[in-house]
């Protein structure tokens, strides 16, 4: 009995060693998940021709009237550039659409949406830009007779639309409310 014991005891131990092996799990899959904080806007009281609503989180630089807004932890700016319309408005708006059209190579899609504000005399376009391309974002306004400012959004990484939808989004809200609260002075 005792033989058969050892036997026994012998062949867990064997199977045992055998059964251990470097079999590979497969994980489950698993979405990446990018939380911001809910946006809380000031006005932007400046010395230039315009001011608008601007997000607390983002770092502002001031070049001239051209704003950089900084976001460190999305890794991405918005860009927004003021220029005098002298008699040159079909100018600017030409290079303004130009500008959104260039990423039609690496977009899946682009959505025009006209603004128009006649209370405050702003009157523009948003361009929401789907795919991999350079910038997801992007918008002009004017008043059309002395100001006109675009404002584009970009990562500092290479785009992969997917990865970055989260901050892509939370920007593009930041961009229209930018869009929406300006005023010319």
């Amino acid at each position: 009995m005792k033989e058969k014991i050892t036997k026994y005891f012998a062949l867990i131990i064997v199977f045992g060693l055998f059964s251990c092996g470097d079999e590979s799990v497969p994980k489950p899959k698993g979405h990446l998940s990018l939380e911001y904080p809910n946006a809380k806007y000031e006005t932007l009281k400046t010395n230039c021709a315009y001011q608008f609503d601007v997000n607390k989180s983002g770092q502002i630089k001031d070049k001239n009237c051209s704003f950089e807004i900084n976001y460190p932890k999305m890794k991405a700016t918005i860009y927004l550039t003021h220029k005098s319309v002298d008699n040159n408005i079909n100018d600017l708006l030409r290079d303004a659409q130009k500008l959104t059209y260039e990423h039609v190579i690496k977009a899946d899609d682009i959505l025009e949406q006209p603004f128009i504000n006649d209370k405050k005399k702003v009157y523009g376009m948003f361009y929401q830009v789907g795919g991999n391309a350079a910038t997801n974002a992007q918008f002009y306004a004017t008043d059309s007779t002395k100001n006109f400012i675009t404002g584009s959004v970009y990562f500092y990484a290479k785009p992969n639309f997917d990865s970055i939808l989260p901050a892509a989004k939370y920007l593009q809200d930041d961009m229209r409310r930018i869009m929406e609260t300006l005023e010319w002075k």
